[in-house]
C-alpha cells in the first residue's frame, strides 16, 4: 500500500499558467501544415490557422505560445514575414531541413493565431545573426501605439492597434545554435540587446527573458548573473532581467538524443524516465545559483524547451525531427510537470517543445486528418493545476524499480493544488510498465463530497494513430472508494491519473 498525504492547509507556492505553455518554431510541419495552412487552404480554417487544431488547443487552455524558435529565432529576420504576402522574401531554412521558407506565416499570422488561442505571446529575438536595432524596431512595430517608423508601417500593414507582446526572449541557446558563445560573451551582449527592448506602454510590460543554460551547464547560469549583476548595482540589475531560462530533453542517453519512439523494451524505458527525472536535480541545482544572486526569487526560470527527444520516423525527413508519441512520453510529461508545480516558487514558465508534428507534441496532422497524443491527455488532465495553489503532499510506502542501480525510478509520482474554489487537483503516475499499485489518499481536513478521476493508461508502447486514433485516450476513471481516512483505490499500470476532490 502507498500512502499520499495531503496537508490542504499548507501552501507552498502559486502555480503559474504559463507553466503549461507550448513551443511553435518554424521546424518541419510545425507552423506550415501543422497550424497554419493559408486562408485558401481546403483545410477548413480561419485566417489561415487550421480551425481543428486551435479547437483542440483552446481545450488545453494553452497559457503562452513562443515563437518563432528555437534555432530558427537567431536566423530570422523579422521585416521578411511582414506586408503582402506575395511580396515576402523567401529563405532558406538551414537549421532544420534545407527547406525554403516563403515567410507567409509572420508576425501579424503569430499575433493572430494568439488570439485565437486567448493565450500570452511569447517573441523569441535574433541575437545571434540580427542586431540591436533589427530586434528593437520589432519590439517598436509590435507595441507602439503612437508616431513612429515601425508603427506607421504596422498600421500599412493592416494592423491599427499595437499588440501586447507578453514575454520577449534575447536570442536562444547562443552557446550553441545561437552564435557558439561563451557565458561570459553572451552576458555582455544581453545586457546591451536587452536595453533597447523598450517598454513604450508602461501598463503592458515586457518581461525579458534572458537566454540560460542546456541542461546541466551550471558554469553558464553563474557566469551569465556574475556578469549582469556587475556594475551597477544588484538592485539596478534586477530590471536586466525578469527571467532565465533553461533547456533540458530526455533522450536515451545523457546528452545523446537517439532511440526509436515506438520500438523499445523495459530497459529503455526505465532509462527515458530517470534521464526525465533528472530534471529535478538541474533545476535544483540551478536555482540554487540563482538564489546567490536574486534570493528574494524576483527572477523567474523559464523551462522554455523540454520534452522527449527521440529518432525521426522512419521515412521522414531527419531535418523536421517528426516523432510518435506513445505512454512512455505521457509518463514523461507526467512526471515532469508534477516536478514543475513542486518549484513554482521560482518556475514560473514551462514550454513542451513542440506543439504540433515535432518531437514530443500534443497533437499530429496528415492532410486533413488530426490526433491527439497521449501527452495531450495528460495536458487536459493537469489544465486543473494552472493557476492553482500548490499544497504539501508526499508518499509514504513507494518504493523504487528499475533494472539498473542507476536508473532507479520512484514506483509512484505526484503534486497536488487547490484552486480559489478550493477544490483539490490530485495528479499521479505509476511508472511501472506491467504492476499495478494500491494506492490511499489521506485528507487532513477535507470531506469529499464529490470525486471527480480520470486516466490515461496503456502499455509502455501505446501510441494513437492515423488510422487508429483513440488507442491513448482520456478516460473516465470510477474505481474509488471514499474512506474514513481519504480515498482508497488500485492505480493501473504505465498510467497518468487526475483526481479532482470537491
Amino acid at each position: 500500500m502507498i500512502t499520499l498525504y495531503i496537508n490542504e492547509n499548507k501552501k507552498m507556492g502559486h502555480i503559474n499558467p504559463e507553466i503549461y505553455g507550448h513551443f511553435s518554431e518554424h521546424l518541419g510541419r510545425c507552423i506550415y501544415e501543422g497550424l497554419y495552412v493559408g486562408e485558401n487552404s481546403e483545410i477548413p480554417n480561419v485566417n489561415g490557422m487550421r480551425t481543428d487544431v486551435v479547437e483542440a488547443l483552446k481545450e488545453l487552455k494553452v497559457p503562452v505560445l513562443r515563437w518563432p524558435g528555437g534555432c530558427f529565432a537567431d536566423e530570422y529576420h523579422w521585416k521578411d514575414g511582414v506586408g503582402p504576402k506575395d511580396k515576402r522574401k523567401k529563405m532558406v531554412n538551414t537549421n532544420w531541413g534545407g527547406v525554403t521558407e516563403d515567410n507567409s506565416f509572420g508576425t501579424h499570422e503569430f499575433f493572430e493565431l494568439c488570439e485565437q488561442l486567448g493565450c500570452k505571446t511569447y517573441v523569441n529575438g535574433n541575437v545571434g545573426s540580427g542586431t540591436v536595432q533589427e530586434m528593437s524596431e520589432w519590439v517598436e512595430y509590435m507595441t507602439l501605439d503612437g508616431v513612429s517608423p515601425m508603427a506607421d508601417w504596422r498600421r500599412e500593414n493592416g494592423r491599427e492597434k499595437p499588440w501586447k507582446v507578453d514575454y520577449f526572449g534575447v536570442g536562444n541557446e547562443n552557446w550553441g545554435c545561437g552564435g557558439n558563445m561563451t557565458p561570459d560573451y553572451y552576458a555582455h551582449l544581453y545586457r546591451r540587446y536587452q536595453t533597447y527592448i523598450r517598454c513604450y506602454d508602461k501598463n503592458a510590460p515586457i518581461f525579458k527573458i534572458c537566454g540560460g543554460a542546456n541542461a546541466d551547464d551550471y558554469e553558464w547560469t553563474d557566469v551569465v548573473l556574475r556578469e549582469c549583476f556587475r556594475n551597477p548595482a544588484p538592485p539596478e540589475a534586477h530590471g536586466f532581467m525578469d527571467g532565465l531560462s533553461v533547456h533540458y530533453y530526455a533522450g536515451v542517453e545523457k546528452g545523446i538524443h537517439k532511440g526509436s519512439a515506438t520500438d523499445f523494451d523495459e530497459a529503455v524505458w526505465f532509462n527515458t524516465l530517470a534521464r526525465a527525472l533528472y530534471i529535478e536535480e538541474v533545476l535544483t541545482r540551478h536555482s540554487a545559483i540563482m538564489d546567490t544572486y536574486d534570493p528574494e526569487k524576483k527572477i523567474g526560470m523559464m523551462v522554455d524547451e523540454w520534452g522527449c527527444w527521440h529518432d525521426v520516423e522512419p521515412g521522414t525527413n531527419p531535418g523536421f525531427l517528426y516523432q510518435q508519441n506513445t505512454m512512455r512520453d505521457a509518463l514523461t510529461a507526467g512526471v515532469s510537470l508534477n516536478i514543475f508545480n513542486k518549484h513554482c516558487d521560482r518556475i514560473k514558465m514551462a514550454c513542451i517543445a513542440q506543439i504540433v508534428n515535432v518531437l514530443q507534441s500534443v497533437i499530429l496532422t496528415e492532410g486533413k486528418k488530426m490526433l491527439l497524443t497521449p501527452t495531450y491527455h495528460v495536458f487536459h488532465m493537469y489544465k486543473h493545476h494552472q493557476d492553482a495553489e500548490l499544497v504539501e503532499s508526499w508518499l509514504e510506502g513507494a518504493g523504487k524499480i528499475g533494472l539498473k542501480e542507476q536508473e532507479m525510478v520512484p514506483d509512484v509520482q505526484e503534486s497536488v493544488s487547490v484552486d480559489k474554489d478550493g477544490v483539490l487537483t490530485i495528479t499521479l503516475n505509476n511508472l511501472s510498465p506491467e504492476e499495478e499499485r494500491q494506492m490511499e489518499v489521506v485528507l487532513t481536513k477535507k470531506e469529499p463530497s464529490r470525486i471527480e478521476a480520470k486516466i490515461v493508461r496503456g502499455r509502455m508502447q501505446s501510441y494513437n494513430t492515423f488510422e487508429e486514433p483513440e488507442q491513448v485516450k482520456e478516460e473516465a476513471f470510477t474505481q474509488i472508494q471514499v474512506t474514513d481516512r481519504g480515498l482508497s483505490f488500485t492505480m493501473p499500470a504505465c498510467s497518468v491519473m487526475m483526481i479532482r476532490v470537491k
